[in-house]
């Protein structure tokens, strides 16, 4: 049941998106700022993904830092996290009762925190071990 209610929650918001397996979507929105962000259906979650960057070469102490201080500070749901030599922003909501307006907030909140913080992000991206 909440396969088809994520569909119908992405079909609702006129979202672009693709399926790529019975659980899990990619949302290609430019328009509404949000592009490869990653919905996976793991009963008895959600998990929605975004890739923010690849890790730079050198030193990551500041970059750390800055994330785990955005974790504490401005994310309420969600957090910044490392997979492989990638930060990704993630957030999870409960499946079993999750409804279209939270399903909006999710991508509301991980496509406003991007933009938020790239600029702060940005220079440490650039400049560590370059």
């Amino acid at each position: 049941m909440t396969r088809q209610r994520i569909e119908s929650f992405l079909h609702t918001l006129g979202l672009s998106f693709e399926e790529l397996d019975s659980d899990t979507w990619v949302i290609n929105d430019e328009e509404r700022g949000v592009e490869n962000l990653i919905v996976v259906y793991e009963d008895p979650v959600i998990i929605f993904r975004l890739k923010v960057t690849d890790l730079p070469s050198g030193d990551h102490c500041s970059l750390y830092a800055e994330l785990l201080r955005l974790n504490g500070t401005d994310l309420l749901h969600g957090a910044y996290a490392l997979e492989s030599d990638t930060v990704v922003l993630i957030n999870t909501l409960l499946s079993e009762t999750i409804d279209i307006e939270e399903f909006q907030a999710t991508l509301d909140s991980i496509s406003l925190s991007v933009a938020e913080h790239y600029e702060r992000l940005l220079p440490l991206v650039k400049t560590e071990g370059d």
